[in-house]
């Protein structure tokens, strides 16, 4: 597995270049494709070959902008990127006009150096769990190839995964960085809500939508997170590993339901591990939790929100839409202004709780996913399936962004294995202490 870091230092060092890297990962995107592969919408490999001839020139007078400089990287199909379309992986705006302009995440990245390959596929208007695309394809992890890969940030997932791209910008409404990368076996990191700028990218959720990374680390996470919040690059602490005495907090409740054996056995045994590495793992509950059925009855925050923004679209394009999209986003039709308060108020009393049960945790840490990534072709045909199985693997990352927190996953389980995910969780602004205990735990997990 080679890391931001590992590729930064070689092609400080000349054992590699730019233009190579790049011909490398288009030669991969090239063999996804023709192998059945969609995890692409589309890829511009001239602009992206000739930033890679810029990026080498410009080393070799010293100029390299960050780590990122000269590393091929894929953007979601939800941010604008200036000249193209945004499509947000629906046909409903295909004769929208091109953006204008950058994303500011977009830009960020641009500004970096990194090389931007292209857009990659997602379930339409980021209002899945599982990545099935009826317009574009449905992305299977590279784990299995007829598993999903998750969603919304489906093909951000498998670029990585597949090693066509070193990271990924995916965004998180309910899940949508996290799922995939627990299901593709990757690190994904949904940063505090508004702490990276979403101008510029289709909105599902104004109030719970963020943006992050979707990577091979804890590290390129950091750094890729980093550019996207404007702030320095991380370095590398050596105290990171050490997590005597770390309190990690874990409930048995509404989290723990339903799982996976394979999620399960995998979860107990990262626990078992970074126990015996010298963390306390401290069991609690959380009850209220359970109040999460009632709170979202109507589709919650999310189908209010969606349906304000597509209420136009849908008047003069809503028979192009996915008709599962469709159907959760006509939810938000039928929301009052006090069915939207109550919903409101529901978020505020989950969150003044969490505040008192979690107030001495250093982590709250939960399986990503109740689910290992499920088959795709039973999903295909089944909306009773789909929706249940789509419910169920956003339950417990959906949490976070109630709770308007952070949130880390990584991968736990063992070698041959299907992935699952193990979550680190924090509350809002607490994003460099979750990605200092991430590199901690990450480290344990790797030392098994």
């Amino acid at each position: 597995m080679k890391t931001i870091r590992n590729l930064a230092t070689e092609l400080q060092s000349g054992r590699t270049t730019s233009v190579r890297l790049i011909e490398d990962a288009l030669t991969r995107i090239d063999a996804h494709r023709r192998g059945g592969g969609c995890a692409w919408i589309n890829v511009n490999a001239e602009n992206a070959l000739a930033a890679a001839h810029a990026a080498d020139a410009a080393r070799t007078v010293g100029y390299a902008p960050s780590l990122l400089a000269g590393l091929p990287v894929s953007i979601k199909d939800l941010f604008d990127i200036a000249g193209q379309i945004t499509t947000a992986g629906s046909r409903a705006l295909m004769d929208a006009p091109p953006a204008t302009s950058d994303a500011p995440a977009v830009a960020r990245l641009r500004a970096a150096g990194a090389i931007l390959l292209g857009r990659t596929n997602m379930s339409e208007f980021a209002y899945s769990g599982l990545g099935l695309n009826p317009h574009y394809g449905n992305p299977c992890t590279p784990h299995h190839p007829n598993r999903v890969a998750g969603g919304s940030s489906a093909g951000a997932a498998v670029s990585v995964a597949g090693e066509m791209a070193v990271a990924a910008l995916g965004t998180d409404t309910g899940g949508s960085i996290r799922v995939p990368a627990a299901f593709c076996g990757l690190t994904g990191f949904k940063p505090t809500a508004k702490r990276i700028p979403m101008a510029g990218a289709i909105p599902l959720s104004p109030s719970l939508d963020s943006a992050g990374p979707l990577a091979q680390s804890v590290d390129c996470c950091a750094i890729f997170d980093a550019v996207l919040a404007g702030q320095s690059p991380p370095s590398i602490e050596t105290s990171a590993a050490n997590i005597n005495g770390l309190r990690f907090y874990v409930t048995d409740d509404y989290v723990s339901a339903d799982l996976d054996d394979a999620v399960n056995t995998a979860f107990q045994a990262a626990l078992e591990a970074l126990g015996q590495a010298g963390a306390h793992i401290v069991q609690f509950s959380f009850p209220e939790l359970f109040e999460l059925s009632q709170i979202n009855a109507k589709g919650g925050l999310v189908a209010a929100e969606a349906w304000a923004w597509h209420r136009p679209l849908f008047k003069r394009a809503g028979a192009s839409y996915d008709p599962r999209v469709a159907a959760n986003i006509r939810k938000g039709e039928t929301h009052t202004a006090a069915d939207y308060l109550d919903v409101l108020a529901g978020h505020q009393r989950l969150q003044a709780a969490a505040r008192q049960r979690l107030e001495d945790a250093d982590a709250w840490l939960m399986p990503t996913a109740a689910i290992v990534p499920p088959p795709l072709a039973p999903l295909i045909h089944d909306d009773a399936l789909f929706f249940s199985t789509n419910t169920l693997a956003l339950r417990n990352a959906r949490i976070t962004n109630i709770l308007d927190g952070c949130a880390l996953t990584l991968p736990c389980q063992q070698a041959g294995e299907l992935p699952v995910g193990l979550s680190v969780c924090g509350f809002a602004h607490s994003d460099a202490r979750i990605i200092h205990i991430a590199r901690a735990i990450e480290a344990v997990l790797a030392a098994r």
